[in-house]
C-alpha cells in the first residue's frame, strides 16, 4: 500500500494526460474534481508543456513561411520536422506536399500580379522541376497529378485551362487549411502521451515472448500431425488385423468340420498381414504351402530394426579457423573453404548432418551476427577468383538446409554481399552461379523477396535472360526460377509494369528456348504478371495470344493446358485480386532444397565417393601441413581433443567440381 502512495501522483498524472490526449474534456475535468475533492495530488508529467508549446511554434514557423511564400524556410522545416517514414510512406503526406510544392512554384506569378521577377521565378520553376524528377515521381502515374508534370514548361500558366482553377482566389485558402488539419494531427500524434508509450513498450516486450511460443506451438502442431498419422496407420493395421484374425477363427471351425484349408489361402491370408510394399513381392516369392514359412516371416516383421550407427564428427576450433580464414593465404583459404563444404554435404542426412549445420550456426562461421568489418562472408568481396568462387559454394550449399536460410535469413547483410557479388561478376561463372542458387533458396522467404525486389533484382535478370544463349543452363534455370518467385508477389508485377514491354520480349522468347526445364518457370511468370492490366494491354499489343498459340501447337499435354491457363487470364478483364500473392513468411520444409538441374540432384549429396569422404576428414589436417610448404609456420590446429600423429600426406590443390 505504501509503495501505491508513493507512486499515485505520478500514476494519477499519466491518467490525465492521456484524457486530455483522447480529448475526453468531461472526463477529464470529472477526474481532476474528484481528486481535488479527495486531496490526491496531480503530478504534470514531465515534458509534456514543453512539447505543446515546441509543437505550437513549429506549427505557427511554417504557416508562417507558407503565408509569406518562403520556400526555402517552409521545405526546411517541412523536413526537420516531419519523419520521412511519414513523408514517404503516408499517402496524405505526399499529397500534400505535391500541391505545396505547386503552391509556391505559383505564388510569385499571384502576388506580382504578372509581372514576377524573372530570375526568382525561374528558380522556383527549377525547384519545381526538380521535385518532380526526383520525390515527385513516384506519382507520375496518378491521374490527379499528371497534368501539373507539364507546369514548368507551360509560358503563362494562369491563362492556361488545364491551371485555371489553381489562380482562383479560394485555392490557396482551401490548401491552407488542409495544412493546419495536418499539422495538427501529425503533431498531436507526435506527443505521445507516457501511459500510451509504456503500453506499446510492454506490448513488444509480449509480442517477443509469444514469439518462441509461437514457434513452439507450431512444432506441436507439427509433432501432432505426425502423430495422427502413426495412429491412424496403426488403426488400419488394427482392423486389418481383427479381419484376418476373423477369417482365421472361421477356418479353424471349418476345418473341424473336415474341410481342408487350400495353399492359396493360406497365402492370400498372410500377404494381408504384411506392409503393401511388401505384398506384391511376397506373393511370387514365397513359398506358402512349406509348413512354418509364414509364421516365420510374421516374427521376423515384428522384429526391431537396428538404427544405424552413424558417428559425429569431430568438434573444430572454429575461431582458429575464422582467424586463418580472414588472414590466411589465398590457397589455405580456398583449401579451408572446400573442406567446410565437404564436411556438411557429405555427411550423413540426419543427426550428423544437423551437428556440422549447427556448429557452424552456434559458432557464426561467416560472420552474419558480427559487426566487425572483416568476415569470412567478406570473402565473396575479395581480389581471388578462387576464394570467391569457394565463399559462394558454401554459402549456398548451407543455403541448401532451412536451419542454413534462417541463420543467413536473420538480416538483409547476407542479402546485400550477394547482390553485389551478383552484380560485380561481368562473367557467368561458377561464383555467380552459385551467388545465384543461393538468392533463388533467399526468395522463399518473404522478407527476403521484398528486399530482392526493392534492390531491382528483377531488373537485373530481365537484362540476362536477354542473351539466354549466352548463359550455362545452371545460371539460365536459376535465374528464370528467382525471377517467378519474385513476380509472385504484387511489389514484383508492380515492377515488372514498368518495362512491361521488355519483360514481355524476354519471356516470349524463353519459351521457344531449347532447354524445356524453364518452361514451367516462364509460364508460372506469365500467368503471374498477366494479372495486372497495363500489362495485359501491352501483351495484347504486341500479339501475345498469336505467339502462345503457336507453342499450343508444338508443345506436349502439360505445357498445352499452361498455356491455355495464359491465354485465359490474357483476354480476362479482371483486376488484380492477389491471389497469387506470396503470403508465406517463410518455408517450413526441412527437407533440402532440390536442385532444379541435372533431374532434380540434390545440392547436397549423401552419396559420394569414399575416396571424398576420406578427404573431407583428412583436408583440415592436410591443409595444415601443406602450410610447411607454403613457406608459413603452422600456428595451432583446428580439430579439438584429437590425439596421434600428423599424416605425412601432401595435399591436393581443392577440386572445382566437387
Amino acid at each position: 500500500m505504501g509503495d501505491i502512495l508513493a507512486h499515485e501522483p505520478e500514476l494519477l498524472g499519466l491518467v490525465k494526460e492521456y484524457l486530455d490526449f483522447a480529448e475526453f474534456e468531461e472526463t477529464s475535468k470529472t477526474f481532476s474534481k474528484e481528486c481535488k475533492i479527495k486531496g490526491k495530488p496531480l503530478c504534470k508529467t514531465a515534458g509534456g508543456s514543453l512539447r505543446d508549446s515546441k509543437s505550437l511554434l513549429i506549427q505557427k514557423d511554417l504557416l508562417a513561411a507558407f503565408d509569406s511564400g518562403d520556400q526555402k524556410t517552409f521545405f526546411g522545416l517541412w523536413e526537420e520536422h516531419l519523419p520521412s517514414s511519414l513523408r514517404d510512406g503516408d499517402p496524405l503526406a505526399r499529397k500534400l506536399e505535391f500541391y505545396l510544392h505547386i503552391h509556391f512554384a505559383i505564388d510569385l506569378l499571384k502576388r506580382s500580379a504578372g509581372r514576377p521577377d524573372k530570375e526568382e521565378l525561374d528558380e522556383r520553376i527549377s525547384y519545381f522541376k526538380t521535385y518532380l524528377e526526383t520525390r515527385g515521381a513516384a506519382l507520375s502515374q496518378t491521374t490527379e497529378f499528371l497534368p501539373f508534370y507539364a507546369l514548368p514548361f507551360v509560358p503563362n500558366p494562369a491563362a492556361h485551362p488545364s491551371f485555371r482553377e489553381l489562380f482562383q482566389d479560394s485555392w490557396t485558402p482551401e490548401l491552407k487549411l488542409k495544412l493546419e488539419k495536418f499539422l495538427a494531427l501529425v503533431f498531436k500524434a507526435g506527443n505521445t502521451p507516457k501511459l500510451l508509450a509504456l503500453y506499446k513498450e510492454n506490448g513488444q516486450n509480449h509480442k517477443e515472448m509469444l514469439q518462441p511460443l509461437h514457434q513452439q506451438l507450431v512444432e506441436a502442431e507439427r509433432r501432432a500431425m505426425t502423430y495422427l498419422k502413426r495412429y491412424n496407420k496403426i488403426q488400419a493395421d488394427y482392423h486389418n488385423l481383427i479381419g484376418v484374425t476373423a477369417e482365421l477363427v472361421d477356418s479353424l471351425e471349418a476345418t473341424v468340420s473336415g474341410k481342408m484349408i487350400t495353399p492359396e489361402y493360406l497365402q492370400s491370408i498372410c500377404v494381408r498381414l504384411f506392409s503393401n510394399q511388401m505384398r506384391q513381392s511376397l506373393a511370387h516369392s514365397v513359398d506358402f504351402t512349406r509348413p512354418g514359412t509364414a509364421s516365420t516371416m510374421l516374427r521376423a516383421s515384428l522384429a526391431p530394426m537396428k538404427p544405424k550407427d552413424v558417428p559425429l564428427l569431430p568438434s573444430l576450433d572454429y575461431e582458429k579457423l575464422k582467424k586463418d580464414l580472414i588472414w590466411g593465404s589465398d590457397r589455405l583459404k580456398a583449401f579451408l573453404l572446400q573442406a567446410l563444404r565437404w564436411r556438411l554435404t557429405t555427411s550423413h542426412p540426419g543427426e550428423q548432418r544437423d551437428t556440422v549445420l549447427q556448429a557452424y550456426i552456434s559458432s557464426d562461421l561467416l560472420g552474419c551476427h558480427s559487426h566487425s568489418q572483416r568476415t569470412v562472408l567478406q570473402l565473396l568481396q575479395g581480389r581471388s577468383d578462387v576464394v570467391r568462387q569457394y565463399t559462394a559454394r558454401l554459402v549456398n550449399a548451407i543455403a541448401s538446409l532451412a536451419e542454413g536460410r534462417l541463420y543467413l535469413a536473420q538480416s538483409t547483410k547476407v542479402l546485400r554481399v550477394l547482390e553485389d557479388r551478383l552484380k560485380g561478376e561481368d562473367q557467368d561463372a561458377i561464383t555467380r552461379e552459385n551467388v545465384l542458387g543461393a538468392l533463388q533458396k533467399f526468395s522463399l522467404r518473404r522478407p527476403l523477396q521484398t528486399a530482392m525486389i526493392q534492390d531491382g533484382l528483377i531488373f537485373w535478370l530481365i537484362d540476362i535472360l536477354k542473351d539466354p544463349d549466352c548463359l550455362s543452363d545452371y545460371t539460365l534455370e536459376y535465374s528464370v526460377a528467382l525471377l517467378m518467385n519474385l513476380c509472385l508477389r504484387s511489389a514484383g508485377k508492380n515492377m515488372c509494369a514498368k518495362v512491361a514491354g521488355l519483360v514481355l520480349r524476354v519471356l516470349s522468347d524463353l519459351l521457344g528456348h531449347e532447354n524445356h526445364e524453364i518452361q514451367p518457370y516462364v509460364n508460372g511468370t506469365l500467368y503471374s504478371i498477366l494479372s495486372i492490366p497495363s500489362i495485359r494491354e501491352e501483351a495484347r499489343a504486341m500479339g501475345m495470344e498469336d505467339i502462345l498459340r503457336c507453342f499450343i501447337k508444338e508443345g506436349n499435354a502439360e505445357m498445352t493446358r499452361q498455356i491455355e491457363f495464359i491465354i485465359k487470364q490474357l483476354n480476362s478483364e479482371e483486376l488484380p485480386d492477389g491471389v497469387l500473392e506470396s503470403d508465406d513468411d517463410e518455408d517450413e520444409d526441412d527437407e533440402i532444397v532440390q536442385d532444379i538441374t541435372s533431374n532434380g540432384k540434390r545440392q547436397l549429396q549423401s552419396n559420394v565417393p569414399s575416396t571424398i569422404l576420406l578427404q573431407e576428414r583428412m583436408l583440415l589436417w592436410l591443409v595444415w601441413l601443406s602450410g610447411l610448404s607454403m613457406g608459413c609456420k603452422p600456428k595451432g590446429r583446428w580439430f579439438k581433443s584429437q590425439s596421434g600423429d600428423m599424416l605425412g600426406l601432401q595435399a591436393k590443390s581443392p577440386v572445382v567440381g566437387t
